[in-house]
């Protein structure tokens, strides 16, 4: 569903992480295991993927609160096909590894997952009555997204984008890519809830979990700067400058 295709960042400080690869790595292994799974991959999905009525329900499906509250999470493994894992893991690559590196890993890694859990309670919040499972880490990853946007809004993505009859490779600043991917994402969302409350579910995209997790990422993420700026802690670009700044200065101080 996305026209613009993000390929790289052209920042070679925001190679993928740890954590970032351990994520594409678990997810590709789901992948494999529901393609493994056969005729009982339908019973996975129905299990362990996020369904809104089950939610706010447990006891009517036999469920346990915990069990319904856990598929939050384990939603965020599974995907619907191939191209919707590329797709996912795509974005997680280029993005990831620059918000791994402004928050640190363990902080990206509960965020990764938080950003799932509420993308996916803003799509219930609208489709309460929703009997089709969500799955996909497109909440996730649209957090993902938002941080970036507040953590390195100048930051250069090697994207490309349609033309008419072609393909054309473009090196946009987030600032400006960021923006239009939300916009698209609100569009498509804002048309599936003014023409009918089931057309998301027939289209089998949660457009207001992508958009609920990217504002989710993008207010942690300015939270997350003003409290380290009013405790006084370095934001690792910062840090990262001033080292620089401190090295050039030994360089050009005169030996006696």
């Amino acid at each position: 569903n996305d026209s613009m295709i993000p390929l790289k960042n052209a920042d070679k400080s925001g190679r993928a992480g740890t954590v970032t690869l351990a994520l594409v790595t678990v997810n590709l292994i789901c992948f494999t295991a529901q393609l493994f799974s056969g005729r009982h991959g339908e019973m996975l999905v129905s299990i362990f993927g996020f369904i809104p009525v089950r939610f706010f329900n447990p006891t009517a499906f036999g469920y346990s609160w915990f069990e319904v509250a856990i598929t939050l999470l384990t939603s965020l493994f599974l995907h619907g096909g191939l191209m919707h894992l590329v797709g996912n893991m795509l974005y997680l690559y280029v993005f990831g590894g620059e918000v791994e590196r402004r928050l640190g890993g363990p902080i990206y890694a509960f965020f990764y997952l938080f950003c799932g859990a509420m993308g996916s309670l803003a799509h219930a919040y609208l489709f309460p009555q929703s009997q089709i499972p969500s799955i996909g880490a497109s909440g996730s990853i649209a957090g993902v997204l938002g941080a970036f946007l507040v953590l390195n809004p100048k930051g250069k993505i090697i994207t490309l984008f349609p033309l008419i009859v072609s393909w054309a490779l473009a090196e946009l600043p987030a600032i400006l890519f960021l923006p239009i991917w939300l916009g698209l994402q609100f569009l498509n969302g804002w048309f599936s809830l003014a023409s009918a409350r089931n057309v998301q579910e027939v289209a089998g995209v949660a457009w207001w979990a992508h958009v609920g997790g990217f504002v989710f990422g993008a207010l942690f993420s300015m939270i997350l700067l003003l409290t380290r700026r009013f405790a006084g802690v370095s934001t690792p670009s910062a840090a990262s400058a001033r080292e620089a700044a401190r090295i050039e200065a030994a360089r050009e101080r005169p030996v006696g």
